[in-house]
């Protein structure tokens, strides 16, 4: 059983910049793959970015250019750094974790889900 605990949520003005932590544990991190969703109120979880046990990353196109995902296996942590934000930025965002992988920008491949952290983009 993986757990993870995101972290760095919080409240920013539009145009600036968060980052946000994914720690994993309990399971084997650098053979999972990764992937950050959000959610906004009254709306479904959306992809945002994942990146692949070897690397390889996506991103949605409405963050394309703003946001960046990275691992670091050492450190069993998966990062999203957030920059240039926008007011529909806001949402809870999850960190999720793919034992088999699949389509990494649907729900349905992620195993495991955190508890969300909140992102607040104040315009």
């Amino acid at each position: 059983q993986v757990q993870l605990v995101e972290s760095g949520g919080g409240l920013v003005q539009a145009g600036g910049s968060l980052s946000l932590s994914c720690v994993a544990s309990g399971g084997t991190f650098s053979r999972l793959h990764m992937g950050w969703f959000r959610q906004a109120p009254g709306k479904e979880r959306e992809f945002v970015a994942s990146i692949t046990w070897t690397g390889t990353t996506n991103y949605a196109d409405s963050v394309k250019g703003r946001f960046t995902i990275s691992r670091d296996n050492a450190k069993n942590t998966v990062y999203l750094q957030m920059n240039s934000l926008k007011p529909e930025d806001t949402a809870v965002y999850y960190c999720a974790a793919s034992r088999s992988g699949g389509i990494l920008s649907y729900v349905y491949p992620y195993d495991y889900w955190g508890q969300g952290t909140q992102v607040t983009v104040s315009s």
